[in-house]
C-alpha cells in the first residue's frame, strides 16, 4: 500500500488550524472515520458566517449570502450550466446559514473528485452575484418567511416563535433566513461586502472523508486562496446571557388552525463542551428522545392517552435532517436551550397537554430517574446514537463538530465517541444531580399556535383544571387518576400575550 492510500479519512487543512487543530493529522496517520470501503467522498466547508453576524435591521443577509453561493453559480458559469456539469456525475453542493457558521456540504464518487472540487471551490470563491439569481432567492426567502413559516408550517412557525422570545434583543433573535423587513432592505451590494468579509479569510475549515491523496488536499489548497491567505475571519460577536423565565411567559400566536402546536423551554448554559451535557443527554432520552418511544413524554402523552403525534424533549436546539428522525451535523452555537415540543394537539385537548408536558418534566425534575430507568436509558442510548453517524458524510460533519466544541485542557471527541466514553463510566446519581442544576429553571417561555386565542388566554388565566374527555371508554383507572392530577396540576405566574400570525417575523 503506497502513502496516498494510507492517508487518513478526515483530513482537514493547515489553514484551518486556528480553529480545528487536532483534527489536522500527522503524515500517514490515520483519522477516526467511515470504512475505506466506498467508492464515495464527502466534503464539507463550515464558513464562520452565520445569522448572528446579520446587521441590525438586514436580518436574513447570512442565509441569503449563503443561498447565492449554493445556488448562484459562478462567474464562469450560470446555475443552470452547473447543474448539468453535476448531473452526470451525480452529485451537487448544499448550503445551509445556522446561527454561527454556514455549511456546505457534498458527496462524490472518487472518480468525479477532481472535476467536482473544481465546481465547488468555484461556487465558494468566485459566485456568479447576478441580479437575476438574486432577486430569485431574494423572493424564495421571503415566501419562505411570510407565506411558509406564517401559513403552511405550524410546527416550526412555533419553533421559531420560541426562539424568538428566548432570545429577545440577541444575536440569536431572529429566524436564520431572515425578516420580512431585513430581506427587503437587503441590496445584491450587500451580499457582495458579506462574502468579502466572511469568506475570503482565514479560520475556515474544510474537510474531507474518504479516499484522497495529497494532490487532491493541495489542489483544493491552490483552488481556495481566497480563503486560507486572506485576512483572520472576524471576530462572532459576543453573546449576551438570556433572560431567565419567572413563571410561565406565554405567546399565542393566532390563526385558523386544525390543531394547536405546543413549544416551551428555557435557556441553560450548558453545551457539548461541559461534561454535564452528556448527562442531561441520557435524562433527555428518557424523558423525550425526538421520534421514539424511548421518551415519558411520547409514552405517557401519545402512547397512553393518544393526544397527539409527537412529544419530545431537547437539550440543544435541534434541526430535523431531511425526512428522518436525526439531528442535522454542524449546527454549532455557543448558548443552547432546553425545550419541549407538542404536536399536533387537539384544540379541546391542549391545555391538558401542556399541563401533562409540565408534569412529565417536574416529576424528573423532583424525582429524578430510578436506578432501573436509568440503566435501560442507558442501553437504549448507546445503541441508538450509533445511528446518528450511520453515513459518511453526517460522521465528519460530528467529527468536525468534535474539534469546534474542544476544550484544550480536555481535548473533545465527536458527539457519539464522548456520548458512549461518557455512559460508559455514568451513574444515576451524576444524571440526576445534573439535571437539578441546569434543569431547574424559575420558568418557561412558551409558543402556542392556535386559533381562538382569547378564550385559550382566559382558560390559562384562570389557572382552573382542564380535564380531557376521551373519545372511548376502559381507560385504565391508574391513567385516570393520573389524568386528575395532570388537569389540575398548578400554571403559576401566567403571563400571556397574543400576536396574529400575520404579524409574526416581520421585522
Amino acid at each position: 500500500m503506497n502513502r496516498s492510500q494510507r492517508l487518513a479519512t478526515l483530513l482537514i487543512l493547515p489553514w484551518a488550524l486556528a480553529v480545528a487543530p487536532r483534527a489536522v493529522r500527522g503524515e500517514g496517520e490515520e483519522a477516526p472515520g467511515p470504512a475505506l470501503s466506498t467508492p464515495l467522498v464527502s466534503l464539507r466547508f463550515l464558513f464562520r458566517a452565520g445569522s448572528q453576524d446579520d446587521p441590525s435591521g438586514k436580518e436574513g443577509l447570512a442565509a441569503l449570502t449563503a443561498a447565492m453561493v449554493a445556488e448562484g453559480g459562478t462567474k464562469e458559469w450560470t446555475y443552470e450550466q452547473l447543474l448539468a456539469k453535476f448531473y452526470p456525475m451525480a452529485a451537487s453542493l448544499s448550503g445551509a446559514c445556522r446561527k454561527e457558521f454556514t455549511v456546505f456540504s457534498g458527496e462524490v464518487h472518487r472518480d468525479n473528485l477532481g472535476a467536482y472540487e473544481k465546481l465547488v471551490t468555484a461556487m465558494l470563491t468566485a459566485p456568479r452575484f447576478a441580479p437575476e439569481d438574486f432577486d430569485r432567492l431574494k423572493n424564495e426567502a421571503l415566501d419562505y418567511v411570510s407565506k411558509t413559516l406564517r401559513g403552511g408550517n405550524d410546527e416550526e412557525l412555533g419553533k421559531w416563535a420560541l426562539q424568538l422570545a428566548l432570545y429577545k434583543n440577541h444575536p440569536y433573535g431572529h429566524v436564520d433566513q431572515g425578516t420580512v423587513a431585513g430581506l427587503k432592505a437587503i441590496t445584491l451590494d450587500d451580499v457582495k461586502a458579506f462574502h468579502r468579509t466572511h469568506y475570503a479569510c482565514r479560520g475556515q475549515i474544510f474537510a474531507v472523508a474518504g479516499r484522497v491523496d495529497e494532490f487532491f488536499l493541495k489542489q483544493v489548497g491552490d483552488d481556495l486562496p481566497l480563503i486560507h491567505r486572506g485576512e483572520d475571519a472576524p471576530i462572532p460577536p459576543k453573546l449576551p446571557a438570556p433572560a431567565i423565565p419567572k413563571g410561565l411567559d406565554i405567546t399565542i400566536i393566532e390563526k385558523p388552525t386544525d390543531s394547536t402546536a405546543i413549544s416551551l423551554g428555557f435557556p441553560i448554559a450548558v453545551n457539548r463542551s461541559d461534561d454535564d451535557f452528556y448527562a442531561l443527554a441520557v435524562a433527555n432520552s428518557y424523558l423525550g428522545e425526538h421520534r421514539t418511544f424511548n421518551g415519558k413524554l411520547m409514552q405517557d402523552l401519545r402512547g397512553k392517552r393518544g393526544l397527539n403525534y409527537g412529544d419530545y424533549s431537547y437539550i440543544e436546539d435541534f434541526i430535523q435532517d431531511g425526512q428522518s428522525s436525526f439531528q442535522v451535523p454542524n449546527d454549532f452555537r455557543r448558548q443552547q436551550y432546553f425545550s419541549i415540543w407538542l404536536r399536533p394537539v387537539p384544540h379541546d385537548k391542549a391545555l391538558f397537554a401542556l399541563r401533562g408536558a409540565l408534569w412529565e418534566f417536574d416529576r424528573l425534575r423532583k424525582d429524578g430517574m430510578s436506578a432501573a430507568d436509568f440503566e435501560a436509558t442507558r442501553s437504549f442510548l448507546r445503541n441508538y446514537s450509533k445511528l446518528w453517524v450511520q453515513t459518511q458524510s453526517r460522521r465528519l460533519g460530528y467529527q468536525m463538530e468534535g474539534a469546534l466544541y474542544a476544550r484544550a485542557e480536555k481535548p473533545s471527541g465527536d458527539l457519539v465517541t464522548e456520548l458512549e466514553n461518557h455512559m460508559a463510566k455514568m451513574s444515576v446519581e451524576q444524571v440526576n444531580q445534573a439535571v437539578r442544576k441546569h434543569l431547574d429553571a424559575p420558568g418557561f417561555r412558551i409558543a402556542i399556535v392556535t386559533r381562538d386565542a382569547a378564550a385559550l388566554r382566559d382558560a390559562l388565566l384562570s389557572g382552573k383544571p382542564t380535564p380531557i374527555a376521551y373519545d372511548t371508554q376502559g381507560t385504565p383507572e391508574l391513567i385516570l387518576t393520573e389524568d386528575r392530577e395532570i388537569a389540575a396540576f398548578p400554571l403559576k405566574d401566567v403571563s400571556v400575550r397574543i400576536v396574529p400570525v400575520g404579524e409574526m417575523f416581520e421585522k
